[in-house]
């Protein structure tokens, strides 16, 4: 049981936002899941391809955040944040029109255009999520109110990835469609827009501001005003080792993701079915990971257990490596879940998976509580923009290594060593936060 705060999922200062947050990750993960594997296994047939698209559309994915979370953080610290939900939910409806169609219709351009749309709706939606948090809950809440989020984040990601899996089908003569898909993100998106209809309004708060923080207002220069926030935040010693250990973790957690459709058809040689198992056993870990460490802490901000857990992250990365690197061949012919899990090691692959994503829900949650609590309310969604800007700038070079990567050669599995490498980077950036501030 998540520590004193289940009651939340039954209070309108929680719930609708909880809703809104698990359709918005639900049908971001149904429609990249879709996109990915129609192009994967329907429309492309090169292993180097493959991999470059799947770094291509994460890189596409983060590159907003990096280029406008400034923008989305003065909003929300400036404008009733409930009213900024509704306006974005409403143009993910329209986002997710042009996806569809290029579902139906195999266009790579307009799927890559969509998901690059997705990316802007999620720069704008992310400062929101964790900066309405201690405006609407109790400081004794925030720690689990944040970890909710976060397990619910990832349920849905489990949710709208197995969905995704399923609903791109293959037709008798081999071809793939996703038409299903295409209806099924359109009405994700409408019952998203009607929950976030429902979260109570939240205006800017009026507390003392940080002394050498920018003003609250809006400075429409996008590279000014991103490396005014930055500078402004990173300067304040405990939240610049808050954000770097977080993009450290987010920058393995691009790679890795990035690497799972096609670790699993090149590497393991299976079908997209495990890719899906993949996605749904780290989803289902992160879930874990979230709740173990709110009872843990016991409803306390602290990052005690947030070094420990990203060394843990790190060796399960490798010895998800060792036993990769020693799959056997499957022959050339791409096998299922059924057939995939009677062979030998395969059980361990997923252990090592799950692994992996509980001690990264472990690390990342408390770093974020803390983000949100260690300022004053009025620069929360600015803290939380600054934290994305760093974070996507670190997952889109962890994206650009990894496509290097690849086209220089170096095997999907053989890219896993660099996730185990960064973790013990980002345990020692968290055992100083931990040494500083707890």
């Amino acid at each position: 049981m998540i520590h004193n705060v289940t009651h939340l999922l039954r209070a309108r200062r929680f719930l609708p936002l909880f809703a809104t947050q698990f359709l918005g990750a639900f049908n971001d993960n149904l429609f990249r899941t879709s996109m990915v594997m129609l192009v994967i296994y329907g429309i492309y047939r090169d292993e180097t391809q493959e991999a470059a698209f799947s770094g291509i559309a994460a890189g596409l994915f983060i590159l907003p955040f990096f280029l406008l979370s400034a923008l989305a953080g003065q909003l929300a610290d400036a404008t009733d944040k409930a009213r900024i939900i509704r306006i974005v939910k409403t143009a993910e409806i329209l986002i997710m029109i042009g996806g569809a169609a290029g579902l139906l219709l195999h266009n790579i351009p307009l799927l890559l255009a969509a998901l690059f749309a997705m990316g802007i709706h999620s720069t704008f939606f992310g400062p929101i999520k964790y900066a309405i948090l201690p405006q609407h809950l109790e400081r004794a809440e925030v720690l689990g109110g944040t970890a909710l989020v976060e397990a619910g984040t990832y349920l849905a990601i489990i949710g709208g990835t197995i969905l995704g899996g399923l609903l791109v089908l293959e037709r008798p003569d081999g071809s793939f469609h996703a038409e299903w898909a295409a209806l099924a993100v359109l009405v994700v998106a409408l019952i998203g827009r009607v929950a976030g209809g429902f979260v109570p309004s939240a205006p800017p708060a009026d507390d003392k501001e940080i002394p050498g923080y920018p003003q609250r207002g809006m400075d429409w220069h996008i590279v000014r005003a991103s490396i005014t926030l930055v500078r402004a935040t990173l300067h304040i010693p405990r939240l610049f080792l808050a954000i770097v250990a977080i993009s450290f973790f987010w920058a393995m957690g691009a790679v890795l993701t990035a690497q799972f459709f096609p670790l699993v058809k090149n590497a393991l040689g299976a079908n997209p079915t495990v890719g899906t198992l993949f996605l749904a056993t780290f989803s289902v870990g992160i879930a874990i990971g979230s709740v173990a460490v709110n009872w843990l802490l016991k409803g306390q901000v602290a990052a005690r257990y947030a070094p420990a857990s990203a060394l843990a992250m790190g060796l399960f990365v490798l010895d998800l490596y060792r036993r990769v690197k020693g799959w056997p061949d499957s022959g050339g012919e791409l096998v299922g879940m059924t057939i995939f899990l009677t062979m030998p090691n395969s059980w361990m692959v997923l252990v090592d998976l799950l692994g992996v994503a509980i001690a990264g829900g472990m690390f990342v949650v408390p770093l974020y509580a803390f983000l949100t609590t260690t300022v004053p309310k009025s620069e929360t969604a600015r803290t939380i923009a600054a934290n994305n800007i760093v974070n996507s700038g670190a997952m889109v070079v962890g994206s650009a290594i990894y496509i290097g990567l690849v086209a220089a050669g170096v095997t999907v599995a053989e890219t896993l060593l660099i996730v185990s490498v960064a973790s013990i980077v980002a345990a020692w950036l968290a055992w100083k936060l931990h040494l500083a501030c707890d």
